[in-house]
């Protein structure tokens, strides 16, 4: 299978894509799993480098993608808000210009989605959204082809969203628009998605006859999913809240009965990391409806399949 052509240089949000442009990338993530699985490696990016730019920690983002950037052939720089000039005042605009020099292409994983979006302004090089307060694409490519790899029709699933209406929601939202399928977003009051996201999602699944369901009651939103979601309640930088939080959220997770009540054998999905015991019961986390490490293995497959997408040109 050829590299997937992607219209844009840079990879800032799912709202970008059309439904076929996300299922070529399903495709390849798959092609590019199966070769994993056979101890093959194609040194697509072999001699080009990524910069990784972590204003916010991680586990699974950080290695995913040096883990890919070293089965492609190529490498990838960590550079912390610490170590680089850009944490002591150089412009967007000058970080993004000099790593262009260097580097064969850039991702972050920072705050604010604006810097995202200013970085891929100034950039002569690709630059890919490893997380902002706003969207996590690479996190929703990789939960929708969890769900692509089980589903003949993904337009015939439904998918319920449990929690916080964060960038992992806001993300989700967008991709379900995108695909086709049923999505229904179930937060404490006060708790929504943005507004502005919510609204792009709807126009979006005008398109795709996706139905949105923004709810306050729970047992509306799982009747009939076949995927059930959930991520932790406080955000990082929202540490603050956490005491709040719990108090607002200890309905909000999944857990046994909560699977029954969708009327199905539904998957569980979790972004990670889990607080077991909060948002999801270990006997979910580590039973036979789980499928979050699964979830999680994929990070590598599909962001594999973007930066060949963007980088492998």
């Amino acid at each position: 299978m050829k590299i997937p052509q992607l219209k844009t240089k840079d990879f800032l949000t799912l709202a970008d894509y059309s439904k076929e442009d996300i299922i070529n990338l399903f495709e390849y993530s798959a092609q590019l799993k199966r070769e994993v699985k056979k101890g093959k490696f194609s040194k697509i990016l072999e001699n080009r480098t990524l910069a990784m730019i972590f204003e916010k920690n991680s586990t699974r983002t950080r290695v995913s993608f040096e883990t890919g950037m070293l089965q492609l052939g190529g490498n990838a720089l960590f550079l912390s808000s610490n170590e680089i000039q850009l944490g002591r005042g150089e412009t967007i605009a000058d970080t993004a210009r000099v790593l262009s020099r260097y580097n064969n292409g850039i991702m972050i994983r920072t705050f604010g989605h604006e810097k995202v979006t200013e970085l891929a302004k100034w950039a002569s090089i690709p630059v890919i959204n490893g997380l902002t307060d706003s969207y996590h694409p690479c996190q929703a490519l990789a939960d929708y082809f969890t769900i692509f790899e089980r589903e003949k029709d993904i337009t015939k699933t439904k998918l319920t969203y449990i929690g916080d209406g964060n960038n992992v929601a806001n993300s989700l939202l967008m991709g379900a628009a995108i695909l086709g399928c049923d999505i229904a977003v179930a937060t404490p009051k006060k708790f929504e998605p943005e507004y502005s996201i919510v609204e792009k999602a709807y126009k979006l699944a005008a398109k795709s006859s996706s139905k949105i369901t923004i709810t306050n009651n729970i047992d509306e939103a799982v009747e009939g999913a076949d995927y059930l979601y959930t991520d932790v309640w406080v955000s990082m930088g929202q540490e603050k809240e956490t005491a709040k939080k719990k108090k607002i959220f200890g309905k909000f997770k999944i857990d046994d009965k909560l699977i029954k009540k969708t009327g199905k054998d539904a998957k569980v999905l979790h972004c990670l990391p889990a607080h077991r015991g909060e948002e999801i019961t270990d006997e979910v986390m580590d039973g036979k409806h789980s499928i979050v490490f699964d979830q999680a293995e994929n990070r590598l497959h599909c962001q594999k399949a973007v930066m060949c997408a963007l980088m492998g040109r």
